[in-house]
């Protein structure tokens, strides 16, 4: 009887450093969005991340009303954009008061374009990591254990228009 041989085991962590590339395309957009003109045409961003991630700074106020994600949209009012390395800064309003708030890219679980149907999903961050200091240059982000080893599906169905 032939014996079940395991899946070589994946030393390099494959899927957190895609993962870590895809990042990099929410900040090149972002880029794009704070250079002189904005976002280009008619394109614009829904960024969806985890309010309790490490990092992520905010009115208290305001991350309080949504205590696991929040759905933020850069089309026309929004300010001081600020793409970092690691994290990006924006003020927007909210009730009609402007807000800042920091995100560190690797709490970012969501983003997508409507304009091209262009979209990305990311594994939710852990809750319970230190935070990597703001300033340090970004690395691969690895979980302490994958959640699933299955393959990846991206659903982009709540964002459709219906």
């Amino acid at each position: 009887m032939a014996q079940q041989q395991k899946p070589p085991e994946d030393l390099m962590n494959y899927e957190a450093l895609a993962q870590d590339a895809l990042r990099g395309v929410v900040k090149a957009a972002l880029r794009v969005a704070a250079a002189p003109g904005g976002i280009p045409g008619d394109h614009h961003f829904y960024i969806t991340f985890r309010t309790k991630a490490p990092g992520v700074d905010g009115p208290p106020d305001l991350l309080g009303k949504y205590p696991d994600e929040m759905t933020i949209v850069l089309q026309n009012q929004y300010w001081d954009l600020a793409p970092g390395e690691t994290f990006f800064t924006v003020t927007l309003k909210f009730g009609g008061s402007p807000k800042k708030l920091s995100v560190p890219y690797a709490a970012v679980t969501r983003f997508f374009d409507p304009h091209v149907q262009f979209g990305l999903q990311f594994e939710p961050p852990p809750l319970d990591v230190e935070p990597v200091g703001l300033d340090e240059p970004a690395g691969p982000t690895v979980p302490a254990k994958p959640v699933d080893d299955g393959p990846k599906v991206v659903s982009l169905d709540q964002f459709r228009k219906k």
